[in-house]
């Protein structure tokens, strides 16, 4: 694992270990939606190279056993669904450690940990817009939350709502397999930016990892 002095010091690749795709075919969806998303995001020519691993506790562990093999030019980053409300001032170790009993491993820095607070879906919140550019014909977008952090919008609410939205659409109702990685690699990130602290705070860290300055 790259020690904390090289990483700012020269450029390192970046592997993320995320959340999402449970067979070979959603792998691929999942792998080409998050590296859209951060190609988007002002990531293009300094990609970093995204692993999916199916369940989040697969996530966890593939971090886990990454951080073990020591390699100089490589960081390690942890993306992985909240699934609950983040307390105030908790890092994502600490939420990760109280919730699912995860121990930060040895070596890893609260930089290595990143939330999608609360689901991967509560990013679709933040762009209205492409959600109805995707879904089509009779999709319900008043029936979307418009608070300012998406991040305050329970797990249950954010997919009740996509459910309810895109009931009559012509993609039909929102279902995870069939619809997420493809809205996933169709949102803006800029307006994700904009309303999750935590969307920010990772792609604020890939960009310092990744681009020279």
């Amino acid at each position: 694992m790259a020690q904390r002095g090289t990483w700012r010091e020269s450029l390192v690749r970046v592997r993320v270990y995320v959340e999402g795709g449970y067979s070979s075919s959603l792998d691929t969806q999942c792998r080409k939606a998050f590296s859209e998303f951060f190609k988007k995001a002002g990531l293009s020519g300094h990609m970093p190279r995204v692993i999916a691993c199916g369940s989040r506790t697969e996530a966890f562990k593939r971090f886990r056993t990454a951080l073990s093999q020591a390699d100089s030019e490589v960081i390690s980053l942890l993306l992985v669904d909240a699934e609950d409300q983040v307390g105030p001032q908790k890092t994502s170790w600490q939420h990760l450690n109280s919730r699912d009993r995860w121990k930060r491993p040895e070596g890893a820095l609260d930089e290595q940990a990143h939330l999608m607070v609360q689901i991967m879906e509560s990013w679709f919140l933040a762009d209205v817009p492409s959600l109805e550019r995707y879904f089509g014909g009779n999709f319900r977008s008043a029936s979307l939350t418009n608070r300012e952090s998406i991040e305050d919008v329970p797990k249950k609410d954010v997919l009740d709502q996509l459910k309810l939205a895109s009931r009559d659409s012509q993609k039909g109702t929102y279902d995870k397999g069939s619809h997420s990685f493809a809205i996933l690699a169709q949102i803006d990130p800029e307006k994700v930016i904009q309303r999750s602290s935590f969307a920010k705070r990772l792609i604020d860290t890939l960009k310092s990892f990744l681009i020279p300055t």
